[in-house]
């Protein structure tokens, strides 16, 4: 399955589900819900971290964040 820091700029994704972590209430709480579309803005010069675009607002995630979010 494919998680979200294997997406590229620009592409979109469906969360399908949030792999069970010590984070994944926190990724609830920023509004990473099943069901809701994702955008792949950018990653930082580094690679990490990245940005998102989820409910009309930009999200930043690490990349460990980010692989722990499964998409459809």
């Amino acid at each position: 399955m494919k998680t979200l820091d294997q997406l590229k700029p620009g592409e979109r994704g469906l969360i399908a589900n949030i792999t069970s972590s010590d984070l994944t209430i926190k990724l609830l709480e920023m509004g990473l819900l099943p069901g809701k579309t994702v955008r792949f803005n950018f990653r930082a010069p580094f690679g990490d971290p990245v940005s998102i675009q989820i409910s009309g607002y930009s999200l930043s995630l690490r990349l460990d964040e980010a692989h722990l979010i499964e998409l459809a």
